[in-house]
């Protein structure tokens, strides 16, 4: 390589040369070089590395130095990172230095000739990394924290396994559609409209109006209304204005001066409602959790006409809005709470179950096989799945992803062959079933009798 394509590989690779003269004791500095740590070009005197040492960051120096006079001593080729203040604006950048170093016949280190290469913006990146994985491994701590909590409360005030996992369940689910939308906006916050529709969009078409101006709550609200809003709904389709077909709920939502803002759910046109004879974890958790975790208060009256509650937030519920907000995601889903039609009968189905997973695999063998299907699988990776499918296969229930790979391949030969599908997925898109698919949503975490209860409808509409 010619002297002029060398040039013009260390400028397009942001590389500056320098060479130190160690009999000599001077330092050689690039153009390219001198435009990287903002000293000088040109011959200047090493003074024993001194003459740069002093632009090394105070923090970086004393390892600086150790790892330098190992590796002149040693010979051969050697790597550094440091930081370094530059000596034209005082800015802190990082540095690598790559070099060799070369030795006289009589075995004396004579010269290091390398490159440096400012890598301030992979520093940076990686600082990045490292805080949100710390603040990940903080918020999945945080959220199992408080799914054994709510598993506890709610254990200690119900009667049967049948009543714990349909209630511990309705929470998790909402509990997950909070997360869901958090996610969405990288955990800046959520829409409270979003919130609202996520609860109950689908739940009693017709029967739920929402209104309200726009605000975008912080995480912790977030998470609280969304659990205040499903014990509401839950308990107005079991006793409420959702248990008829008469009956409706309407949220309204408004801001307060003093920043924060003040919810009311009223419902109308249900059956004549009186206060509970004791008062469960649902209630304790709209009175009391809810609340705090506002930074307001709670008020529910159980007026004849329907149960009214009022939710009071102070500012700090509130959060900027960003720039952009994600759209509600419109799914077509299956609801946490469902009409109690007795257990599903699947007898006859031959259903194929692809889940990574394996407990949740598990789970849904046993639930679907519990209500008469003959399980196919399950499958845990992708070719596995694909395997299977030259059997008979009334139905299918897929993970959207498979150990980091698409089960589209799946889905794609099971369109073909006309046998409906449904995706149970912690998957949330915006616009419907993963792949744009033409098929159910049911969001991790489920209960699996809601897959079962998906699957036959799906047989019944194929």
């Amino acid at each position: 390589m010619n002297r002029d394509r060398l040039e013009l590989a260390l400028e397009a690779a942001g590389l500056g040369e320098f060479e130190w003269d160690l009999a000599r004791d001077v330092f050689l500095v690039s153009e390219r070089m001198a435009a990287i740590v903002g000293q000088p070009a040109g011959e200047m005197a090493a003074e024993g590395g001194e003459a740069l040492d002093r632009y090394v960051h105070p923090d970086d120096l004393e390892a600086f130095r150790a790892d330098r006079a190992r590796n002149i001593e040693a010979g051969g080729p050697y790597e550094a990172e440091f930081r370094q203040i530059r000596g034209d604006d005082g800015r802190v950048v990082w540095i690598r230095l790559a070099g060799v170093v070369t030795k006289t016949d009589a075995g004396e280190p004579s010269r290091v000739t390398g490159i440096v290469q400012d890598v301030s913006e992979r520093k940076l990146e990686e600082e990045q990394r490292q805080t949100l994985m710390a603040e990940l491994d903080h918020r999945v701590k945080n959220v199992l924290a408080a799914v054994q909590a709510l598993a506890q409360q709610t254990a200690k005030r119900t009667t049967s396994l049948e009543s714990f996992l349909s209630n511990f369940g309705g929470r998790l689910k909402a509990m997950g559609s909070a997360n869901e939308l958090l996610t969405a906006a990288r955990w800046r916050g959520a829409a409270i409209d979003h919130l609202v529709a996520a609860e109950l969009g689908a739940l009693a078409p017709g029967q739920t109006s929402w209104d309200g101006p726009e605000l975008f709550l912080t995480p912790r609200a977030a998470n609280a209304l969304s659990l205040a809003v499903h014990e509401l709904a839950t308990n107005a389709v079991k006793f409420g204005a959702l248990s008829v077909d008469t009956g409706h709920v309407d949220v309204r939502w408004s801001r307060l001066a003093s920043g924060g803002f003040e919810l009311h759910w009223t419902e109308s046109g249900g059956p004549r409602v009186f206060a509970p004879a004791r008062q469960g974890f649902g209630t304790t958790l709209l009175e009391q959790v809810t609340g705090r975790e506002l930074n307001g208060d709670t008020v529910v009256e159980y007026r004849p006409a329907g149960v009214h509650a009022r939710l009071r937030a102070g500012a700090q519920a509130v959060a900027p809005r960003p720039e952009t907000v994600p759209e509600a995601p419109v799914a077509r889903s299956v609801e946490t709470v469902m009409a109690s039609n007795g257990p599903t009968n699947l007898r006859g189905s031959r259903v194929l179950i692809v889940e990574d997973a394996v407990l949740l695999a598990l789970e849904l063998e046993t639930g679907l096989s519990e209500a008469g299907a003959e399980v196919i699988g399950p499958a845990y990776e992708l070719e596995e799945a694909m395997a299977l499918l030259d059997r008979p296969i009334d139905a299918a229930v897929l993970d959207a992803n498979l150990n980091g790979r698409s089960v589209t391949p799946v889905a794609e030969a099971l369109a073909r062959r006309k046998v409906p599908f449904v995706f149970a997925t912690g998957y949330g898109e915006n616009g419907g079933a993963p792949g744009g698919f033409d098929a159910p949503v049911i969001r991790k975490p489920y209960d699996v009798t809601q897959v079962a209860a998906a699957v036959a409808e799906l047989l019944r509409s194929s």
